[in-house]
């Protein structure tokens, strides 16, 4: 873990064996099935069972070595794990994976996807397990609230059909809000500051009690806020009731750095 902000990840020299889930979601009929299991002292990791039939409505994941199974989700520290199913709770979220060979031209808007950085397939892809293993393992937000950036747009939508595999009529329940101050801080028609941002952190409560606040923003903006520096679709939880304290981190096994932000 990068940052600050009151927590302290311990680094990881060795894993310990941790070989049976320590938690699954309900398995009814024909529905995918979520696993959250304990992988080290401090690392924990989600995964999905798919049902055949379920497999099928995915795109398939195919890389050169051929087809690949779906994405696990890590999370650490695997002490904040009754945590993560509060619903006044905020998840604070980079977009996907991006094509850093396409750079945003010079003042381009954030509406104009012609001339930006978009999320790539694999990114797309990724999103959709994201959202898939989410809801799979019972962490489904009753909120999505965007930047409008076409990869922040990109990211929530497949984060939708991920999650609408498991269940449609839920993601058909969620508020989706797009918000122009969390927009790329200093850009053209961007955020001047984090001021908004972190007011939107601070007030949720809960909402309607059926699940936690998705925030999907910048680098730029949640490094300024947090002193984090995440990965493309990284999320860190933050609990608004403890002074915004960052309790933790989860991002897909195969997250990697950036070109754009890490050497």
């Amino acid at each position: 873990m990068r940052g600050a902000l009151g927590l302290v990840v311990l680094c990881l020299i060795g894993a310990a064996s941790y070989a049976d889930p320590v938690f699954s979601s309900t398995d009814v009929g024909d529905r995918p099935t979520g696993r959250i299991t304990q992988l080290t002292d401090t690392m924990g990791e989600m995964t999905v069972d798919l049902p055949a039939s379920t497999a099928e409505r995915l795109p398939a994941r195919i890389e050169e070595d051929g087809p690949q199974e779906r994405a696990a989700l890590r999370f650490e520290p695997y002490q904040m794990l009754d945590e993560l199913f509060r619903p006044d709770i905020v998840f604070l979220m980079r977009h996907g994976p991006t094509d850093w060979s396409q750079r945003d031209i010079k003042d381009v808007a954030p509406t104009d996807c012609a001339n930006q950085r978009l999320l790539t397939r694999d990114g797309t892809d990724d999103m959709i397990d994201l959202g898939l293993l989410l809801a799979a393992n019972d962490i489904r937000p009753s909120r999505i609230v965007t930047s409008e950036w076409c990869r922040n747009q990109a990211t929530r939508d497949a984060l939708l059909e991920g999650m609408s595999v498991i269940d449609p009529v839920y993601v058909e329940g969620i508020d989706l809000i797009t918000d122009p101050s969390l927009n790329l801080l200093l850009s053209l028609r961007g955020a001047p500051d984090v001021d908004e941002l972190r007011e939107l952190i601070s007030a949720w409560d809960g909402g309607d009690g059926t699940g936690p606040l998705l925030v999907i923003s910048h680098f730029t903006n949640i490094e300024e806020l947090t002193n984090f520096t995440v990965f493309e679709g990284e999320m860190l939880m933050i609990d608004p009731k403890r002074n915004n304290r960052v309790l933790g981190y989860l991002r897909l096994r195969s997250a990697g750095p950036d070109v754009g932000h890490f050497e």
